[in-house]
């Protein structure tokens, strides 16, 4: 997939050299060369890195930088023609990731946006590793894997272990069409033989307790041939 990438620069061929060579190596750009439209674009597009010029002509790279980290932690580079170390210092201190002196090679720039978003990508996939999902709330029926309760509108459904193991598992894969021998393999941790029913007794079961109908339930749906689902 694509990453998104705001340039913000009111040298327009400098930003346009730069929107070349990262469209080239296969990123969306979004040009800005106000702070009024960077601000706008951030506002509006669900970026994956910006590139700031610390001297726009209605704002600072400083100012945008600061309001991109009061509400995203994507990576952050500021270009400048200044070279004084108070500057570097400002950038990174209010949570710029990367600083680059003009006149650059834009080559340096995208491997330096390819750098920095490796590490951001790395960073949230063990941070996603680290805090696994432990609650799930789809549509009214909320299932928490610490307290092992499950309620359906407000009222506590009594559920077995085996019941809370396959709903738990198709919330986690929700929108997925599970079919039964996952669900039977990764639930009761054996192989499944053919003609077992022992899944679709216990989606009966559980359909009970939800006050599901048959024919027309709201949450866990038969996929005929395939298996099960949990719609988003």
């Amino acid at each position: 997939m694509s990453a998104h990438i705001l340039v913000a620069d009111d040298e327009k061929e400098l930003a346009d050299v730069l929107e070349l060579y990262l469209t080239n190596d296969g990123y969306t750009v979004h040009k800005c060369y106000t702070g009024a439209e960077a601000l706008e674009c951030i506002a509006r597009e669900n970026l994956d890195l910006a590139i700031l010029d610390v001297m726009l002509p209605d704002a600072d790279g400083f100012q945008i930088c600061k309001v991109i980290r009061e509400r995203a932690y994507y990576p952050v580079i500021m270009l400048t023609a200044r070279t004084s170390d108070g500057d570097k210092i400002m950038g990174l201190t209010i949570g710029a990731d990367d600083y680059i002196t003009k006149p650059f090679n834009p080559l340096e720039v995208v491997a330096r946006v390819k750098t920095q978003l490796r590490r951001y990508r790395l960073y949230n996939s063990a941070a996603k590793r680290e805090e696994p999902i432990r609650e799930y709330d789809i549509r009214g029926l909320e299932i928490n894997r610490d307290n092992h309760k499950c309620f359906l509108f407000g009222r506590e459904l009594q559920l077995t272990p085996i019941e809370f193991s396959i709903l738990w598992y198709l919330c986690e894969r929700q929108g997925i069409v599970v079919p039964s021998e996952e669900l039977f393999e990764a639930v009761w941790g054996e192989k499944f033989l053919k003609n077992n029913n022992t899944v679709m007794a216990h989606i009966g079961r559980l359909r009970e307790k939800m006050g599901e109908p048959s024919r027309c339930p709201r949450f866990i749906k038969t996929v005929w041939g395939v298996g099960y689902t949990i719609e988003k």
